[in-house]
């Protein structure tokens, strides 16, 4: 970004007052003290307008605003224009002339020159899942479990399928007797022969004359989606899911509620329970028979995951064939090729694949296998087809793969099988879109730093890419329909999200359309945090944040922080999504601490092998970066290694559990907010991926889990937990708890929370939490 502009009428907010010695009360607070960013921009169809939520005012929610191209004065949408606006999301015509989607259960098609709207369906059924037919004269849709048509020209509908929940009733069977007695009944007695026959003929008749309606296909009490007609509209495609059974889920009680009795929150199930299995099929229209596909012929679809080799007592049965869960297909603009990706349910296995109708045979195009799990930017997760497409020429499909080592932009051309890479170094592509006339992709890439995310242009066929930021720090693009212009939320390490509409060139003219931080924010000096690396004892190149006070102290005290999720990324240099912890870190930086924030293996913008760092062994190496960063605390700043804590949450809190439970000579004292204490006891989609499941691989849970570790603690402890957490349940706290109460463990205390969730809501309950993580450091930390 160059040349920016900043306008006249954007003005801070002005509310509050000057700050100057920064509190736990004053950080946690009401988060709209700060002021409120502008976010979820999205473009009119024209391109001539920019929307985008935002509260300049204070007000109790976010308001939609928009700014034109003409004079860029952003202006409050009036709820009646709100509810006018076409959907985000839909599918467009060849030409993007037209577009079809769904807004409130029902069906719209525009007509984007004219800006005029027609309604298709209005129901109290929900209608979803709209799309063009390959010619365009049609419209299909889903609506419960079928697909419909719905005709352009003469507005008629049609239903395309005949999905019945129930099974199919047999029919009766009669015996031999009943047979014999039937027929002779129809040999000797003329009258009831005739009026048998006369029946007969009379149901040809109508037969005869009914319209044609689908075939009727029994679900058997399955559920069926991804409907798709194909182009020629001989076929359908479509998934049928059964449902596991004996899948049982936890229970959170809510002891605090409006009826004055406890109630039950339904909750989720736990890792290595029943899943869910899928199968896909083809009907054929007029042949009038459905196929099911046969996945046995899938390259490496038996082959077992190498950690069943620590298993060798465990019995495994040879040659069997994985579930998978199919998407698509995918069809070419032509309507002549189509790809489907293929998901391995223990996510091991990537497969994109075509898939020939007629045949019903699925013919590998690229196969991604990883012995830990499929992931990365891009690539989604075990049930998604993630970011793929096809190329103008309708042979060449484009995708992401970690196939190096970092998610990085392939095609494939389907008639001979040539890949190529797009995009390649150590870096991640974290986003990609082709534009509309197919010859680029618009892609955003941490190239520059792993902790920058800049926006970028570059052929279909690879070559250099055209960077269009240039501004250190994060940028989240969105691109006009016209290509013409960029609306670019962009922020910094110490400076919130704010809007900036950008001209899509090299270079091009910036303007700053909003301006939202309150006087009270901007009268601090919030630090700018140093991002540093240093090496972990296998060699690896850590990043991480550090925070420095600005009259150094011989001895110091230190603070580790570790972020949540795992796979997220915090030593960056934007706004951090942990603003109430940036916030909090400048206080203790205020009173002397040093503090670092570690992007520990397993944390997201580092590639393939940071990502999977953690396989079988969390707590292991993830443990060991926090470790390292200890030692670099005291070996180059100063820092008293008796006088280190450590605290996060989520993830973070695991990790601090780790810490203190099995290096306890590290941290002196240490914060688990709302930690997982078994890894057997948090949910199947993230655990699976990790740790396999606990009855196939108990090494891994046991290694991994703080509960089995706790008689190592001897720093301080202090654990805060929602009790109506329904992500990592209140069950792990208390858990925990009566193993400490066993272990005589008394220098450890739970804070609990009655009406928070796993996200805390209430200003009350961040202030509770974190004057207390204050007192500890204080008590422990300090002389």
């Amino acid at each position: 970004m160059k040349k920016i502009i900043l306008l006249l009428f954007v003005t801070s907010p002005v509310w509050g007052q000057q700050l100057t010695d920064l509190t736990v009360e004053k950080i946690m607070r009401d988060p709209k003290w700060m002021g409120v960013s502008p976010s979820e921009a999205f473009w009119s169809e024209d391109s001539k307008t920019v929307y985008f939520n935002w509260n300049p005012t204070n007000a109790a929610g976010d308001s939609l605003y928009a700014i034109s191209i003409a004079n860029k004065v952003p202006q409050k949408v009036s709820p009646k224009a709100r509810r006018s606006l076409p959907s985000v999301n839909g599918s467009y015509s060849k030409s993007f002339t037209k577009k079809v989607y769904e807004k409130y259960g029902d069906i719209f098609l525009l007509d984007i020159p004219t800006n005029k709207n027609i309604k298709i369906s209005n129901t109290i059924d929900r209608e979803f899942a709209p799309r063009f037919s390959q010619d365009e004269s049609k419209i299909f849709f889903t609506s419960g479990n079928n697909l419909y048509s719905w005709t352009i020209s003469s507005g008629a509908f049609s239903q395309l399928t005949d999905f019945r929940k129930d099974k199919k009733k047999g029919e009766s069977k009669t015996t031999a007797q009943e047979e014999w007695l039937k027929q002779d009944q129809l040999a000797h007695m003329q009258i009831l022969k005739e009026r048998s026959e006369n029946k007969k003929a009379a149901e040809k008749i109508n037969k005869a004359n009914r319209p044609d309606r689908p075939h009727i296909i029994y679900l058997n009490e399955q559920s069926v989606d991804h409907l798709m007609v194909s182009p020629n509209e001989n076929f359908i495609t479509y998934r049928i899911t059964k449902e596991a059974k004996d899948a049982k889920s936890t229970i959170v009680p809510n002891y605090v509620t409006e009826s004055g009795f406890t109630e039950d929150i339904p909750g989720r199930t736990k890792v290595g329970v029943n899943l869910d299995t899928y199968e896909f099929w083809i009907y054929d229209i007029k042949g009038d028979t459905t196929y099911r596909i046969n996945t046995d012929g899938i390259p490496g679809i038996t082959d077992k995951p190498d950690y069943v080799k620590d298993y060798p007592n465990k019995p495994s049965k040879e040659n069997t064939t994985r579930p998978v869960v199919i998407n698509g297909p995918y069809w070419s603009d032509d309507g002549k090729n189509n790809f489907v990706v293929v998901r391995a349910a223990d996510n091991k296995d990537r497969w994109i694949m075509s898939l020939d109708l007629q045949t019903r045979q699925l013919k590998n195009l690229d196969r991604q296998r990883d012995e830990a799990w499929i992931g990365g930017p891009g690539i989604g997760y075990s049930l998604s087809a993630g970011n793929s497409g096809w190329l103008g020429d309708n042979k060449r499909i484009w995708f992401q793969s970690e196939e190096t080592g970092y998610s990085h932009l392939y095609t494939v051309d389907i008639t001979n099988g040539k890949k190529q890479s797009i995009t390649s170094g150590s870096y991640e592509v974290q986003t990609a879109q082709l534009s509309k006339d197919k010859k680029y992709f618009y892609i955003t890439t941490n190239e520059v730093h792993p902790g920058e995310k800049h926006f970028y242009k570059i052929s279909v066929d690879g070559g250099k890419a055209e960077q269009l930021t240039t501004t250190s720090g994060g940028h989240q693009v969105v691109l006009s329909p016209d290509e013409k212009w960029m609306a670019d939320l962009y922020s910094y390490s110490n400076k919130p999200w704010e809007l900036f509409l950008t001209e899509n060139k090299t270079k091009g003219k910036s303007d700053q359309i909003t301006k939202s931080t309150s006087s009270e924010f901007n009268s601090y000096p919030w630090k700018d945090p140093e991002i540093i690396t240093f090496k972990a004892r296998d060699g690896a190149e850590v990043y991480a944040r550090l925070y420095q006070p600005k009259a150094l102290v011989n001895k110091g005290p230190a603070v580790i922080f570790v972020h949540g999720a795992g796979y997220l990324q915090n030593a960056h240099k934007w706004w951090s999504s942990y603003f109430r912890e940036y916030m909090f870190h400048n206080m203790l930086v205020d009173k002397g601490y040093t503090v670092i924030d570690v992007d520990y293996r397993g944390s997201a913008g580092y590639g393939r092998d940071w990502r999977t760092g953690i396989y079988r062994f969390m707590g292991g190496k993830d443990l060991t970066d926090q470790i390292d960063a200890a030692k670099l605390l005291v070996d180059k700043y100063n820092v008293d290694s008796k006088r280190i804590g450590v605290y996060g949450g989520s993830y973070g809190g695991f990790i601090t559990l780790m810490g203190l439970f099995t290096t306890p000579d590290v941290f002196a004292a240490g914060a688990a907010l709302r930690p997982v204490t078994d890894w057997a006891h948090y949910n199947h989609g993230y655990t699976s991926n990790i740790l396999n499941l606990p009855y196939t691989d108990s090494i891994a849970y046991a290694k991994s889990s703080p509960i089995y570790h706790a008689e190592g603690l001897k720093g301080a402890l202090l654990i805060c937990h929602g009790m109506v957490d329904t992500n990592v349940n209140f069950q792990d706290a208390v858990r925990l708890s009566q193993r400490l109460i066993e272990l005589g463990k008394d220098n450890w205390e739970l804070a609990v929370y009655p009406m928070e969730n796993h996200g805390f809501v209430e200003p009350s309950s961040w202030t509770d939490e974190y004057k207390r993580i204050f007192k500890l450091s204080e008590d422990n930390l300090k002389p």
